[in-house]
């Protein structure tokens, strides 16, 4: 039984080679049950906040995918909110991948890298359906860990050559820039110049592809910012409650998901839109599946005037697919 951390996760995984496997299994589809959500009241006594045990499981069979060894994953995620009062994160997570003809523990992998590898190569595939192949400026919305993964994938999927990067604090914006600023240049093999911007609504405007990953509870995309064109890459805002872009960004992009169930139920992007019949559930085009089997199609060649709107909320396939990439099998 191999036990990869967090550092091997990360440097057994490629993007490129990621994205191709990600597609293959939206292809192929395989077993992916519902999340499961299992609140965890008062975890430190009486007025502590209340936590949370998330179980996603995933597995494929000699059936969906007759040439590959089947395999069974689950990723493990802990929340717990107060664990700040401790100087611990909030969030764990381990993934545990069993082969899927005996159930045996092949691997035991650090889940959070996982996720944050797995998201940005979700949002990269979408990417390639759904944004201009001459895209070369790119505007990132938040400075959270996911940022700096969602900004190197997107500069490798498209020729990214301008890196805006917007955040609540600036500060943290201004040191994001400046570390990649020196790093990604050499990962991508060309020059590729990286600001942080002050003015969201201007950086919005002058942009190609605007990718958000944030907490946010109020949009930070607004419609009438968008332009011809564009393609919009929503991946925080993970519950109902929470939400990046605003109606109207909705009610003008051809919508797309990674998959139905889970931007039905859990994003906001999507859900709140819904209730207020901005949209309604025939204006999502197609999500992950639908693009990887040709069922529906995404930009099409030449099209320099539509918006695009990719919002993701991921899925325990791209967990499984990762996971398999990662310890080789």
């Amino acid at each position: 039984m191999k036990f990869l951390s967090a550092a091997e996760v990360d440097a057994a995984l490629d993007d490129l080679a990621l994205i191709a496997r990600l597609e293959a299994l939206f292809r192929a589809g395989c077993e992916m049950p519902p999340r499961h959500h299992h609140p965890i009241k008062a975890p430190l006594g009486p007025g502590s906040a209340e936590a949370l045990l998330l179980l996603m499981p995933a597995w494929t069979s000699a059936s969906s995918l007759p040439d590959v060894a089947p395999r069974i994953g689950v990723k493990i995620v802990t929340v717990f909110p107060d664990n700040g009062r401790r100087a611990l994160p909030s969030i764990y997570g381990q993934y545990l991948l069993l082969d899927g003809t005996t159930g045996q523990t092949l691997a035991v992998l650090d889940g959070t890298m996982l996720t944050k590898r797995r998201t940005a190569c979700a949002s990269g595939l979408a990417s390639r359906y759904l944004s201009r192949p001459d895209c070369s400026r790119l505007l990132m919305i938040g400075t959270g860990a996911l940022a700096p993964q969602l900004i190197r994938v997107h500069a490798k999927v498209r020729p990214i050559r301008e890196v805006a990067i917007w955040g609540r604090t600036p500060s943290h914006a201004e040191t994001l820039a400046a570390e990649l600023a020196l790093s990604l240049p050499e990962v991508l093999g060309r020059p590729v110049a990286v600001r942080a911007v002050a003015d969201r609504r201007a950086a919005i405007a002058e942009a190609d592809i605007v990718s958000c990953a944030t907490l946010s509870k109020a949009p930070l995309v607004e419609g009438a910012w968008l332009h011809e064109g564009q393609h919009l890459d929503l991946v925080g805002a993970y519950t109902p409650e929470m939400r990046e872009s605003d109606d109207r960004a909705a009610g003008r992009a051809r919508v797309y998901v990674d998959t139905r169930t889970g931007a039905l139920k859990e994003a906001g992007d999507i859900v709140q839109p819904l209730a207020n019949c901005t949209i309604d559930e025939d204006d999502i085009v197609a999500d992950l599946f639908e693009l990887a089997r040709g069922q529906q199609t995404g930009r099409l060649p030449g099209d320099t005037t539509t918006i695009t709107l990719f919002k993701s909320v991921g899925a325990a396939l791209e967990d499984l697919e990762a996971a398999e990439l990662a310890v080789g099998a």
